[in-house]
């Protein structure tokens, strides 16, 4: 069964099937983060669209999606950040395994059972643990970046602001390609990550522009040995360039086909300057965003609002041993994220996390 089906199920903790209990369904999948309560009376929808609600009126000059990718500690969150300052952008840091506790409730992050099972300090300390935690870690996270691409798409049709994101879903088969190629993790990994990948982000629109921050692999280690957190410093010089090789060699080349690509050194993209006067010359001319109009945009933005059916396509029924628990230990999660402060209802219906005037919704 699915962890994110146990934060995002019925509104009362005591509603889950006997035929749920019984299923094996794979438990990797994140908890949406937004829109997860029935009771959203302002929701966008068709009556919104019938009414005159067009995305194509709030677009501007800068009304696109931008990523900035590269190595670890290649200082590509400092430029995506500065770049969103400097266009009036909206900035979005790279998700992590907690992207839906610190964008829900109250922030708390919650122990790593309700997070997938997993943690990068475990990964940095034992890659090639036996019990499956690499791809256990790696699945989450691309979960996790899948819902974030489908917020920044939401932001960006919802109020034409910008977005330029420190990484995102479509590059995160890199960080599983070195993984792979390092023998930390099975065949069946690959296999099962390629066809959720492909039934996933194929619905959304590509980024329009991906930025790549070049960084050596000796200069990567040596950053991470300066300000890396204790467990990075264990990265292995294999399998940073690993990540190198897969950038270069198959996220660009595939990304340029559909959206504009700047390369830089780390030297180079300190120069914000220089990175917005590059960005000012592109002429976007190429991918799937020159042939969307306001209808197609409509379909969208009702679909990367269902974060439900956003994260379907990543919850495929497939017995994958590394991500995979079974009924009874699934019922046992569901029960404890419900005990949770706040958690036993939906969102704005938990008297004891103080929320009030329960009875008038």
């Amino acid at each position: 069964m699915s962890l994110w089906r146990a934060r995002l199920g019925p509104a009362a903790a005591n509603t889950v099937t006997s035929a749920a209990r019984g299923r094996l369904r794979s438990a990797v999948l994140p908890a949406a983060s937004v829109h997860i309560s029935s009771q959203r009376p302002l929701q966008y929808g068709w009556l919104a669209y019938m009414l005159g609600e067009r995305a194509s009126k709030k677009f501007n000059e800068y009304s696109k999606i931008f990523t900035v990718d590269g190595n670890l500690a290649s200082g590509k969150g400092k430029l995506a950040q500065q770049i969103a300052d400097k266009l009036g952008m909206k900035y979005f840091p790279e998700a992590d395994i907690h992207y839906q506790d610190k964008n829900a409730g109250d922030g708390t992050l919650l122990d790593e059972r309700f997070n997938g099972f997993c943690n990068l300090e475990r990964f940095y300390n034992d890659p090639k643990c036996p019990d499956g935690h690499s791809y256990r870690l790696q699945a989450w996270l691309f979960g996790n970046r899948v819902l974030q691409y489908s917020d920044a798409l939401e932001h960006l049709l919802t109020t034409g602001q910008g977005v330029v994101m420190e990484r995102s879903a479509y590059s995160d088969f890199v960080f599983l390609d070195a993984m792979f190629k390092q023998g930390y993790i099975h065949k069946r990994c690959i296999d099962h990550y390629k066809e959720i990948k492909e039934i996933s982000i194929c619905e959304f629109l590509p980024p329009h522009l991906v930025i790549y921050v070049d960084v050596p692999v000796p200069d990567v280690q040596k950053r991470l040995q300066e300000k890396g957190k204790p467990y990075e410093k264990k990265a292995s010089a294999l399998y940073l360039q690993s990540i190198e090789d897969a950038y270069k060699k198959t996220f660009l080349p595939e990304m340029s086909e559909t959206s504009e690509i700047l390369q830089y050194t780390a030297s180079e993209a300190e120069d914000v300057e220089k990175v917005i006067e590059d960005i000012e010359y592109l002429k976007f001319d190429k991918g799937p965003w020159l042939l969307q109009d306001d209808v197609s945009f409509h379909h969208l933005r009702l679909f990367v609002q269902d974060k439900d059916g956003v994260l379907d396509p990543v919850a495929i029924p497939r017995f994958i041993p590394e991500i995979t628990i079974g009924g009874t230990e699934y019922d046992k999660i569901y029960y404890e994220f419900r005990s949770l402060r706040g958690r036993n209802y939906r969102k704005g219906y938990n008297a004891e996390a103080g929320d009030k005037w329960i009875w008038l919704k």
